[in-house]
């Protein structure tokens, strides 16, 4: 009598196959981050990404006129660290790149790069859009008093950027709960108990233009 034993599982050696991983994310290269372009053929360019099993690679570029990537105006894909693409004049936009090998094995996308498309006779650019810092969006907050901090750049590099800060329960929030500002933080206090909060920010420069942010959300314990 003979006893034939039998394994449901794979074994990966056993095969003679390895492991396939995800290529490294590309770093972007140019246009560099929160410049003017002089001409609205955009030459965009990054890093080439490594892959451990050396497999072919193929680069998606996003480009979109906000920076969570919700307003897209072009998707590009290509197996080259480049590509010109022409949009249009006088417009802010933010790019980013990521990672796709021949096994269907994706990087996480790349930093997010912004820039501003030159317009004919413009004298003054509008800010970029504010970025969130804290609370992250959708988080959670433990206490009744949160600091709301951001960021935001202009091209004009001689412009005094100031902010207004609008807080509330509804989707848009009405209240304004700071104004002109000319720092890129506010601490609120007497918030309610498990109460969802939303908030944005404009950024104004000094010589008249503004630009609106994105609603961010938080949430009270």
């Amino acid at each position: 009598m003979s006893l034939l034993l039998f394994s449901c599982g794979s074994d990966d050696s056993a095969t003679g196959e390895t492991k396939n991983t995800a290529p490294g994310i590309p770093a972007l290269v140019a246009p560099a981050n929160a410049t003017l372009c002089i001409d609205n053929a955009v030459n965009f360019a990054w890093n080439a990404s490594t892959d451990a099993e050396n497999n072919p690679i193929v680069y998606q570029l996003q480009i979109a006129t906000d920076n969570q990537f919700t307003q897209i105006v072009k998707t590009a894909e290509g197996a080259a660290i480049g590509q010109t693409i022409t949009l249009t004049k006088g417009t802010a936009y933010y790019w980013r790149v990521k990672a796709t090998d021949s096994k269907n094995a994706s990087s996480n996308y790349s930093a997010t790069y912004s820039f501003y498309t030159e317009a004919t006779a413009v004298t003054n650019h509008s800010p970029f859009l504010p970025q969130l810092l804290q609370p992250e969006i959708n988080s959670f907050v433990n206490s009744a008093t949160v600091s709301l901090k951001w960021t935001a750049t202009d091209v004009d590099t001689d412009d005094i950027l100031s902010y207004d800060v609008y807080l509330g329960t509804a989707n848009p929030p009405v209240t304004k709960v700071g104004s002109n500002l000319s720092t890129t933080s506010l601490t609120i206090n007497s918030l309610q108990n498990a109460t969802n909060y939303y908030w944005k920010v404009v950024v104004k420069d000094n010589k008249g233009a503004e630009t609106v942010g994105q609603i961010w959300q938080f949430k009270t314990n």
